[in-house]
C-alpha cells in the first residue's frame, strides 16, 4: 500500500482570467490535445510545488498520485510523458535561478 505524500501547501490565490469558450469547428483531435496539454501543465505545476523539479523524480506513479491529490482524473502514459517534458530543465538546480542581491553596478564607459 502506498503512503500518501505530504499535502500540497496552500498557495496564494491569484485572480484568474475569465474562462472563454473553446473555438468551434476544430477537429476532435485538436480539443483532445489541447485538454491534454492543460492537464499536463496543471500536473507539472503541482509537482513543482511539491518539490519535484526534474523529470527523473517524476515516474508515472508519482504523477498519478499527484493527480489524485489535486482532483484530476488519472493521466495516461502520454500525458505523463508530457508532464516530464515540461519538467525538463537545463541541468541547473532551482537555487541557481535566484536573483542577484543588491543593485547592479553600472559599467564605466571610460577606459
Amino acid at each position: 500500500m502506498a503512503v500518501a505524500g505530504p499535502p500540497l501547501q496552500d498557495l496564494p490565490s491569484f485572480p484568474t482570467l475569465p474562462k472563454k469558450r473553446m473555438p468551434a469547428g476544430r477537429p476532435r483531435e485538436w480539443y483532445e490535445s489541447h485538454n491534454r496539454r492543460l492537464k499536463a501543465m496543471r500536473l507539472a505545476i503541482a509537482l513543482l510545488n511539491s518539490g519535484v523539479y526534474r523529470p527523473e523524480q517524476a515516474p508515472n506513479r508519482k504523477i498519478r498520485s499527484t493527480a489524485a491529490r489535486i482532483g484530476v482524473h488519472p493521466p495516461s502514459a502520454t500525458t505523463c510523458r508530457m508532464v516530464r517534458s515540461l519538467l525538463h530543465t537545463d541541468q541547473t538546480s532551482p537555487a541557481d535561478h535566484t536573483e542577484r542581491t543588491g543593485p547592479a553596478r553600472p559599467r564605466s564607459t571610460r577606459r
